[in-house]
């Protein structure tokens, strides 16, 4: 096994090691979610605190790692008898993205189930980390029936596994700890209240601090081992704080002027539920525990404030996480100061612990958030560069050493700004070019899926054959069995039982006999937007709900788990915007930046949608893609083609009608005087024309219409063909 790299080793990352740490101190406090973009060693810590976790004690033979003092009753592999047990280090597992339900809640041998009546059950990943760490690299990329199964998990502390009325459960409590890079899409809300904390971690851009990254990376690759053992004493230092700290964490006393604190600073920003009360109250006793102290301070529940409710606070998901601090100390000032301490004995458990930085551990404020001080250890060079990040086994940059909870630090963890002021109109390569205008509010849109059945990602937008849903039907499994049919299997196997020499009560159930159940559920598509941002759609209160609309929809894509792409067409041409990706959050940004001005390239526009989606479709064939093309329907321009721009876009949506690609045409002409151009390309398209007001959930009856395929569409089409 290879050598992991030092917990101490990790250079700055302070809000990342504090977050890591509380949670060694306190399991209670719920796990945390790293944020940060590539290459900033959030993988690198999560992997090294396994190494500071205390030895758990488990019964032998257990293969479910229970207790000795307190089995689980329910255990598979008991009942056991109470009595001393081995100790082993605590475990940290790593669920894979693309890891199978099988493989992380483990499995039943059906067939030995239904021929013996026995329960022959193959733990899965939930299992191996009970009472350690279960580890998810690219959490926001998980599919979502693993989401739903780790939601149940970490809710009830248990693992259900049934199959058709054989059902298996153990204990599953565990420490969940999520990475993630936002740029590749957000998590779902539900998950994402799951974790009790949540930094944001970003690359040093000061030469010094990534000269060290660099050094200790370099040491550490020629020679880890050799490496660890330069850094063992730190980490022997640490371990025994933790150890301390869990020992000292049930004398921690949090009075109710503390708990005062928490509920007005929750109340303050306006989080929902109570979890955030319940996790910052957890998280501030850890606190007062690592530093040493049975009390909680104020600077305590600061500091668990910026841990545990900026990614509580977003009203959806467009919002950038973070906390106001200006507001936080507002709200913490209306309370009365911490009472004087006396100061510790000499030796006692204030009197600075392993590794640490003055009597309350370093933390921001006195507030007992301190970790060891980097620059002190092995490898340090005489010059003492202030932290940066590490360099570990899997990344290389380093982040930035300021607070990550501060917004003048890390720009990306600030509230959302509000709009520049329009700036004046400026000639470019594409025409006048006017100042992007800010989007009106969104709405809640109409449902728009793709006809027929597909067989894409995991989603909740268009019928799709899945691995969950309904039951439609059975057939012979294609590979490893997952959802039995039962009803369909014992049919297969009863016409044989006699000449199988069935004797006793048990079904005799060969291999040829299982069926597959088939599911349909809903799949996530391709959402590519084409907009118009030529100067026919520059009109400022026009460009604003074309923007809201459009945001809207992205809105409705992001809670359908779709991948988004943005093309913009005006004035030479038509551009890629945003490349298909599932962060609805990079496409929000983008349409937010829009300029607007210059001529009407559609054509351009249709023929860059086509290419964009012939690429798509090598990379992922199976996600169906809907084209959502808004615009008032003007070709003025044809984009570099040459010949007649309106004849163009005509023969580039019939291309795409040719192809099977599901469009909806979004027209955005206002006034008393229409043209009808948007509904000649819908025509054109196949597709159905809905106006912005009619894009809306509530402003028809109906709140479900397939792109293609409705009768009302269907005969839309006929009468604007007809005329």
């Amino acid at each position: 096994m290879s050598t992991p790299y030092p917990f101490t080793a990790v250079v700055g990352q302070t809000d990342l090691r504090l977050a890591l740490l509380l949670n060694a101190v306190s399991p209670a406090v719920g796990g945390v979610l790293v944020r940060g973009e590539k290459g900033t060693a959030k993988s690198t810590a999560v992997r090294a605190l396994s190494a500071l976790l205390p030895q758990v004690d488990v019964v032998p033979g257990c293969r479910f790692s229970c207790a000795p003092g307190a089995p689980d009753p329910a255990c598979p592999d008991g009942p056991h008898e109470t009595g001393p047990g081995t100790a082993r280090p605590a475990r940290m597992v790593e669920l894979p993205v693309g890891a199978s339900e099988d493989r992380l809640v483990g499995a039943l041998d059906i067939e030995r189930a239904l021929a013996e009546g026995v329960k022959a059950f193959e733990p899965g990943l939930l299992a191996d980390a009970h009472r350690g760490i279960l580890y998810v690299d690219e959490v926001n990329l998980l599919h979502d029936h693993l989401i739903d199964l780790l939601l149940d998990a970490a809710a009830m502390g248990a693992s259900y596994v049934e199959r058709e009325g054989v059902s298996v459960r153990h204990a599953a409590r565990f420490l969940l700890v999520g990475t993630m890079n936002p740029e590749e899409g957000e998590l779902r809300p539900q998950l994402l209240d799951r974790f009790g904390l949540t930094v944001e971690v970003a690359a040093s851009r000061e030469p010094a601090q990534r000269v060290e990254v660099v050094r200790r990376r370099l040491a550490y690759e020629d020679d880890p081992a050799g490496f660890a053992a330069r850094w063992a004493a730190e980490e022997r230092e640490v371990r025994a704080r933790v150890v301390a700290a869990r020992a000292l964490l049930p004398q921690v006393v949090l009075d109710d002027g503390s708990l005062l604190q928490i509920a007005a600073t929750c109340a303050g920003f306006e989080v929902d539920g109570m979890r955030a009360d319940i996790v910052m109250a957890r998280t501030a006793s850890a606190l007062a525990a690592w530093a040493g102290r049975t009390a909680v301070r104020k600077a305590d529940v600061r500091q668990a404030a910026l841990l545990a409710l900026p990614h509580r606070r977003r009203r959806n998901p467009f919002d950038a996480p973070g906390l106001d601090e200006e507001k936080l100390d507002r709200i913490l000032d209306g309370f009365p100061d911490d009472a004087p301490e006396p100061d510790p004995e000499p030796g006692g458990p204030q009197d600075g612990g392993p590794g640490d930085g003055g009597p309350d551990g370093g933390g921001p404020d006195g507030g007992g958030g301190g970790v060891p001080p980097q620059g002190s250890g092995p490898g340090a060079s005489d010059r003492q560069p202030e932290a940066g990040d590490p360099a570990g086994p899997d990344d290389a940059a380093g982040p930035d050493a300021a607070d990550p909870a501060d917004p003048s630090a890390d720009p990306s963890a600030a509230p959302s700004a509000a709009p520049e002021a329009p700036q004046p109109s400026a000639q470019g390569p594409d025409g006048p070019a006017q100042a992007a205008v800010a989007a009106a509010e969104p709405f809640r849109t109409k449902v728009l899926s793709v006809p027929g059945l597909g067989e894409g990602a995991s989603g909740r937008r268009s019928r799709a054959r899945t691995a969950h849903g309904r039951t439609t039907g059975a057939q012979r499994p294609r590979g490893q069995l997952t959802k039995l049919h039962l009803a369909a299997t014992v049919t297969a196997a009863a016409p044989h039982q006699r000449a199988r020499g069935r004797s006793g009560r048990g079904l005799v159930v060969r291999k040829d006999d299982l069926r597959q159940a088939t599911r349909e559920g809903r799949e996530g598509n391709l959402v590519l937007f084409v907009v118009d941002a030529s100067g026919s759609m520059a009109a400022r209160q026009r460009m604003g709900a074309v923007k809201g609309a459009v945001l809207s929809l992205l809105l409705d894509a992001y809670q359908r788990r779709d991948k988004v792409g943005l093309i913009t067409f005006r004035g030479a041409g038509a551009e890629l915007a945003l490349p298909p990706t599932s962060s609805v959050d990079a496409a929000a940004a983008r349409l937010e930046q829009l300029p607007t001005g210059g001529r009407t390239p559609l054509a351009a526009g249709l023929l860059k949608a086509r290419e964009v989606l012939r690429i798509e479709r090598l990379r992922d064939p199976s996600r169906r893609p809907l084209l959502v093309v808004v615009t008032d329907g003007r070709a003025t321009s044809a984009g570099g083609l040459g010949g007649d721009p309106r004849a163009l876009s005509g023969r580039g949506a019939r291309l795409l009608a040719a192809e099977g690609v599901a469009s909806v045409v979004v027209d955005c002409e206002t006034g008393p005087v229409r043209l009808g151009l948007a509904g000649v390309l819908a025509a054109d398209l196949g597709a159905p024309s809905v106006t912005l007001d009619g894009l809306r959930a509530d402003s028809l009856a109906g709140l479900v219409h397939d792109v293609r395929g409705t009768a009302a569409y269907q005969t839309s089409d006929a009468n604007r063909r007809a005329a």
